[in-house]
């Protein structure tokens, strides 16, 4: 057993940092989102549609990080809203293709440039160019080190 203070353990101590950076991100975005009409889930689903022919409920579950159960009532909301439409891949009688609509891409068009122009600044007015670079493979190293167990 380890005798030493976890309160001085320097790998430790930036977790709450980096928890609390990332609460408030997502807090801030959440809010900008939310006065477009949408819900964080919904905005990532049209976010990873844009521009693409679709994709199937596994891809999209895997591209926006959403458990494959809960994004059938995110596509289920976002169908109501005409925003996106399921349509079946031939071969394949369990797997549908999901697309944005061309309203949903209208949608695309305009909620996606308008939330990252949104968040831009809270990054520009505190990290440079290079310090995003640098943060940025930090954190896929943090990350890919911690899927590795």
């Amino acid at each position: 057993m380890n005798n030493f203070d976890l309160k001085d353990d320097p790998h430790l101590k930036i977790l709450r940092p980096l928890i609390e950076a990332s609460r408030a991100i997502f807090e801030v975005g959440d809010r900008h989102i939310r006065s477009m009409g949408l819900t964080p889930p919904q905005f990532s689903v049209i976010a990873e549609l844009g521009g693409t022919d679709g994709m199937t409920a596994v891809e999209l579950a895997s591209s926006t990080l959403h458990a494959k159960a809960s994004l059938t009532g995110i596509i289920d909301r976002l169908e109501d809203k005409g925003l996106v439409e399921r349509r079946p891949i031939p071969g394949d009688r369990r797997a549908m293709n999901v697309r944005l609509t061309k309203k949903g891409e209208a949608m695309h068009k305009k909620i996606f440039p308008a939330q990252a122009n949104f968040m831009r600044p809270f990054f520009e007015k505190t990290l440079t160019k290079k310090e995003i670079t640098v943060l940025q493979d930090m954190l896929i190293r943090l990350r890919d080190s911690c899927r590795e167990r």
